[in-house]
């Protein structure tokens, strides 16, 4: 059984006190379907959110088969499941994929197993037929039975389900309806459905309704009439407005009683049509509190364990190259990033590929051929050192940009599901860590590429190595900074906006094209790493005459390779530490 015990809700609004939920109270018996009702802003997602664990109550508790939440621990992942409002697909995977792929996250079991889960869990929803069609394929139908299908494959116990029937039609909503009974007669499982909908009202075992955070009622659908005074279940919305909202409460509390034994009894008869005793909840018989039953239930609960951390990164990994190499818009842009930028830097090839003159003695007494010797030698430097310093730049500044493009929306654009995915048990290290290690390989791939295409056509005159490495090390400092922009913003719009004014702001504040003054140059040096690989390429790799050209004519100073590698590094592992905090922080809403 599921009880609420004096439920409260209460949040800061601009620094008033706002009660979403007022002592709510309820019994839900096991293998029991029931329908959370109630006019808009009453508080059903709210209570449903508060069931999930994913709001915290201010005060009471929940008493799950005798286990206190508040004091005993949450919901096992694989006790609960939680079907949100919105797609917890990808669009880009298969029904069978995105399935598979719940399984692997919240299933230990070996590879035969798995196999018959996934196909007991298309048998029972009925998708088998369709289980090779792309998730952006289906119909709103077929979406909220794949929802439910990658809910389903930790068998939980409890299934909750928010407006899993809105925007349905009449028949969609019906079937999705039977499918959600269906399941409750199952493992005695209950499931609790949030919906706007009266309509099939009889399919459900009681109606809970709310108003403006209060229980109004919860019984059987055959008793809600009566208790409200009304013909039909569309009267119950205008009768609300009637009473205030704790008078509800307060009336409810006097009068659930003989209610809630004419509920137990209607699901007693329709137990009995199926030939079945309703489920019992576990009875308490040992002083430690070890449930009748539990012994025979171990191996249950040892198949309940969620997969390894090993298991659960290579399943994100393999998942997010699926997805790339399914994304032709995201391919496609990676692709031509990829050939189109180390064209751009080419074009400049022919610049700075100059011999810088030396001066000799044959000049003798010739002052005025002298001059123009040294004349010709300026020029020279100042062209060489010129173009030498803008490609490198070049170079450095279109990395950052990939980078950018690579990690601003990583997170953010799937943040809604990261955090269901976080609730059905993924591990938070497992999902950060596919997510570094997927970016490091495009990271390796496009900087190589760059690095070898343009030295194809313009040879770096110096430490070649030198130069790759601090070309890899651009590109990763802005991927993960990126990375962790993107893990702590809430929409991939303002991940995107912010990734691309650090991006714009990289050239400017470098003071490769004019010095800073001096204490502008203190304040933003350390976040600019296009400054740090460009002075890093530049004085640790520049043979020494294309080096000095170069500082001939940059007036900002250079600082030595080693701190230039130093500083690109915490940036990475900064773009790491944030990301995994951004991670690990919820934001469902």
């Amino acid at each position: 059984m599921l009880e609420a015990r004096n439920i409260c809700l209460e949040v800061d609004d601009d620094g008033e006190a706002l009660l979403l939920l007022n002592n709510v109270n309820f019994n839900i018996p096991l293998g029991h379907f029931m329908a959370i009702v109630g006019p808009s802003g009453c508080g059903k997602t709210t209570l449903l959110k508060t069931i999930a664990g994913i709001k915290t109550a201010t005060d009471g508790t929940f008493i799950w088969e005798e286990r206190d939440l508040s004091e005993d621990g949450d919901f096992e992942p694989h006790e609960i499941g939680y079907v949100p409002q919105f797609s917890i697909a990808y669009e880009e995977l298969t029904v069978d994929e995105s399935i598979e792929s719940a399984a692997r996250l919240r299933v230990a079991a070996d590879e035969d197993e798995l196999n018959d889960i996934i196909d007991e869990v298309l048998a029972e929803t009925g998708m088998t037929d369709i289980a090779d069609r792309q998730v952006k394929l289906l119909s709103g139908g077929q979406k909220r039975r794949l929802a439910l299908a990658m809910e389903l494959v930790s068998r939980p116990r409890i299934l909750l389900c928010d407006e899993v029937t809105s925007g349905l039609d009449p028949r969609s909503e019906r079937e999705i309806v039977q499918l959600l009974h269906d399941l409750s007669r199952k493992q005695g499982r209950i499931v609790i459905s949030v919906t706007h909908s009266l309509a099939q009202m009889e399919l459900y075992d009681s109606i809970m309704v709310m108003v403006r955070g209060n229980l109004a009622y919860h019984g059987a659908p055959s008793t809600m009439n009566h208790y409200f005074g009304v013909e039909n279940f569309e009267e119950v919305y205008p009768r609300l407005a009637l009473r205030k909202p704790d008078q509800w409460r307060v009336s409810w509390l006097k009068h659930r009683e003989p209610y809630y034994e004419r509920m137990e009894k209607e699901r007693e008869g329709k137990y009995a049509e199926l030939g079945v005793a309703p489920p019992v909840s576990k009875v308490s018989d040992t002083p430690g509190g070890r449930h009748r039953g539990e012994e025979e239930n171990e191996d249950a609960e040892d198949e309940a364990e969620l997969p390894g951390f090993g298991t659960q990164f290579s399943q994100l990994l393999k998942r997010r190259f699926n997805i790339l190499l399914r994304d032709r818009t995201q391919l496609m842009l990676q692709v031509a990033m990829i050939v189109i930028f180390p064209i751009l830097v080419a074009l400049f090839s022919s610049k700075g590929q100059d011999q810088l003159l030396v001066l000799t003695d044959t000049t003798g007494n010739d002052i005025a051929a002298e001059i123009q010797a040294q004349q010709a030698q300026a020029e020279v430097r100042a062209r060489v050192g010129s173009a030498v310093s803008g490609i490198i730049m070049f170079e450095v500044i279109l990395l950052g940009l990939m980078g950018s493009n690579n990690a601003s929306r990583e997170i953010s654009a799937e943040r809604l599901i990261m955090e269901k995915e976080k609730f059905a048990g993924m591990r938070v290290g497992a999902y950060v860590m596919s997510k570094v290690v997927y970016l490091a390989l495009l990271v390796v791939l496009q900087s190589v590429w760059m690095y070898a295409f343009v030295q194809f056509f313009w040879e770096y005159r110096g430490d070649g190595l030198n130069h790759l490495y601090f070309l890899l090390l651009a590109n990763a400092a802005m991927t993960s900074v990126c990375l962790g922009i993107s893990a702590n913003c809430k929409t991939p719009d303002q991940a995107s906006l912010l990734s691309i004014y650090l991006v714009g702001f990289q050239l400017p504040l470098s003071g490769a094209v004019l010095a800073l003054p001096d204490m502008v140059e203190t304040v933003t040096q350390p976040f600019i790493s296009a400054y740090w690989a460009w002075s890093g390429s530049i004085e640790g790799g520049l043979s020494a005459d294309v080096l000095k050209a170069v500082k001939s004519i940059v007036q900002t100073s250079f600082s030595q390779a080693r701190s230039c590698e130093v500083v690109l590094w915490v940036h990475v592992l900064v773009g790491i530490m944030l990301t995994w905090i951004g991670a690990r922080r919820a934001q469902w809403d």
